[in-house]
């Protein structure tokens, strides 16, 4: 079990949004590789996340799909909600200092049948902003390809090829690998 500088479990968060999978996909490998690093993440969907206090945890994954080159509805709200809860606490500070011993990764999910990545980058600058004005550290920004559901033209015939089946295996097992390099590098740092 990782345990932070103060001796105690690292406390982790990861929160995600997904109407057709692929998020869920990607939110579940980010689960097996902190349960494999020895972390029991509490894992919980945008909706059932609203109350939680993100500064009770050490460590906060955060995911969403991009919609039109932003996060849906659901993850907006729930970002919009908290940063008004966090202003009117005071949390909000110029300059942003980080707050020791938070950290925070963003990973989307994405289609980009038009211009590829650039239309999931503005999603996980949003998300990391979120963080960074809460005195988190954004430690990554994760984008990771997922099928464009209902359409197939636009899994096949898009700016990235053949997406169908996406996020596969290969790009399960790139996420896992990308949390226990994480998980590595904040243990080696604490």
């Amino acid at each position: 079990m990782h345990q932070n500088k103060a001796g105690r479990e690292l406390k982790t968060l990861v929160i995600y949004w997904s109407a057709t999978g692929n998020t869920e996909k990607v939110a579940g490998a980010v689960q097996k590789a902190l349960v494999r690093e020895g972390i029991e993440p509490a894992v919980k969907k945008v909706s059932e996340a609203e109350a939680e206090e993100l500064y009770q945890y050490d460590l906060v994954f955060l995911g969403a799909p991009s919609y039109q080159f932003l996060p849906p509805e659901p993850v907006l709200r729930f970002v919009k909600q908290k940063m008004k809860l966090h202003v009117e606490r005071g949390d909000i500070k110029p300059c942003a200092p980080r707050v020791a011993g938070k950290t925070a990764v963003v990973f989307c999910t994405y289609s980009g049948p038009h211009t590829g990545i650039n239309e999931v980058t503005p999603v996980g600058e949003y998300l990391g902003q979120f963080f960074e004005h809460l005195g988190f550290d954004v430690a990554a920004r994760w984008y990771v390809v997922g099928e464009f559901h209902g359409r197939e033209e636009l899994s096949t015939k898009g700016r990235l090829g053949d997406i169908r089946g996406r996020p596969n295996q290969q790009d399960l097992s790139k996420v896992e690998s990308d949390v226990s390099r994480l998980i590595k590098t904040l243990r080696s740092a604490s």
